[in-house]
């Protein structure tokens, strides 16, 4: 399993330190780097990356306010000289925290556990998104096709599946089933909605319009969600 990995660092020596450390390992494969995060956002806006090597102080945007926009988010290795942010890290499930000088040992440690919930995010994929998944909704088990879904509401410790003939309320994570749903089928426009990308109307400003009404598209997940969109725009 080939993982392809962005490097995101405002220090030249750091992004050169970073790729020759993904160069001495055959399943990561260096696909880009940056030096910023507004350049990386850009970058993701026309391309995908399993990977990214991201670090937190940098001019105009931190490497945790980009994290925090992405609409889909790879998974990420934080790579810092500022230890103070290794709780805030976590939180965002990042894979690991390297603190700089990062050695090459620690580096490889990382890598390995980035492959290991690669393939466990892969294999779960491949068991949930035939094309239909069972949760649990009040007394009964009940059976939701994806094609069904319109967009799914976070609450705080459960979630509203809306489809288009009927809700379903189940005592899951919002990040728990976001992870198990085909990202390709599926764009986060807001930290409490997750959108079924077929079920869009269409954008009106700052809202997705949907069969049965509109959503709000917050300004973190914005630049992300048009740059969905405009993959899928037919242009002259």
């Amino acid at each position: 399993m080939i993982i392809n990995c962005l490097v995101v660092d405002d220090e030249p020596v750091a992004r050169q330190g970073l790729l020759e450390h993904i160069r001495e390992i055959d399943f990561l494969n260096p696909v880009a780097d940056c030096k910023n995060a507004v350049e990386a956002s850009a970058w993701l806006s026309k391309e995908q990356v399993d990977l990214i090597f991201l670090d937190i102080q940098m001019p105009k945007l931190t490497g945790i306010d980009f994290l925090k926009s992405l609409p889909v988010q790879p998974l990420v290795i934080f790579t810092t000289a500022y230890p103070q942010y290794a709780i805030e890290g976590y939180e965002l499930d990042i894979v690991d925290y390297l603190l700089k000088p990062i050695s090459f040992h620690r580096f490889l440690k990382a890598a390995l556990k980035a492959q290991e919930k690669l393939y466990l995010q892969r294999n779960q994929s491949r068991q949930t998104t035939d094309d239909f998944f069972f949760v649990k909704s009040g007394q009964k088990i009940e059976k939701i096709k994806l094609a069904d879904i319109l967009y799914l509401e976070g609450m705080s410790n459960y979630i509203i599946i809306h489809t288009r003939q009927k809700k379903h309320v189940s005592y899951l994570t919002f990040k728990g089933i976001q992870e198990q749903l085909p990202q390709d089928q599926f764009i986060r426009i807001h930290k409490s909605f997750l959108v079924a990308v077929s079920a869009i109307q269409s954008i009106d400003g700052n809202e997705v319009v949907l069969e049965t009404g509109r959503i709000p598209i917050s300004k973190n997940y914005k630049e992300g969600v048009m740059g969905r969109i405009e993959k899928n725009l037919f242009r002259r």
